[in-house]
């Protein structure tokens, strides 16, 4: 069992998205979604553009691996798709991509111009892993994340860079076990609010860096 930890630069509940009882990540992190196994962990920690440095913001096993196109067709995933016009969770739907005649299709989301219209540049980083992750034992605590121990972030030499990083079960330990002891009733939870919750109408673009309103 392997354990992915990576910076969240950018927490609108959009990647991941825990919402409708299962967490979901499937846009970004394209090498993260190629290489996580079923059972293996990806947390994610805040960075400093949301003041959460050394945060946890949510913690996600994989029970689940999906293909574009089977995220979309499945039935249960329905709920998942954006309604751009709807709630904030709606609006932040992740279950975005389709194929057809070899194309990809992206539906009007966060991950598309403020048109919406594809965001090509979206298109190819999201659909560069044609895999989605899903999690039916997760962590998710978005505004209140609970800070982790020095000790624990010592142990494994984290610090707050870009990228991901990758361990061994037993390298992780002590940070597995700190997410059980002290937050076990919050299993498959939504805590509280993504960070930026409040502005889910808007849009990201990964070609200029920079979130469109």
């Amino acid at each position: 069992m392997a354990v992915y930890i990576y910076v969240v630069a950018r927490d609108f509940g959009f990647a991941p998205n825990p919402f409708h009882g299962v967490c979901s990540l499937a846009t970004c992190k394209p090498v993260v979604r190629r290489m996580a196994k079923v059972d293996d962990w990806v947390f994610g920690m805040g960075g400093t553009k949301l003041g959460a440095v050394g945060r946890c913001i949510f913690a996600m096993q994989v029970t689940e691996t999906l293909s574009f196109d089977e995220y979309w067709a499945a039935p249960r995933f329905k709920d998942k798709k954006p309604v751009r016009n709807g709630s904030r969770t709606m609006m932040l739907g992740d279950n975005i991509y389709h194929q057809s005649e070899a194309a990809w299709h992206q539906l009007d989301s966060h991950h598309s111009r403020p048109d919406g219209s594809p965001d090509l540049h979206n298109v190819k980083t999201d659909t560069g892993t044609d895999r989605v992750l899903i999690s039916e034992r997760f962590f998710y605590f978005g505004k209140e994340a609970p800070e982790v121990p020095n000790t624990v972030l010592q142990e494994i030499g984290y610090k707050n860079i870009r990228g991901h990083r990758v361990y061994m079960n037993d390298q992780c330990q002590g940070l597995l076990d700190w997410l059980m002891a002290t937050q076990s009733s919050n299993l498959n939870r939504v805590v509280d609010d993504p960070y930026q919750f409040h502005q889910s109408a808007a849009r990201y673009s990964v070609s200029d860096d920079k979130i469109l309103d």
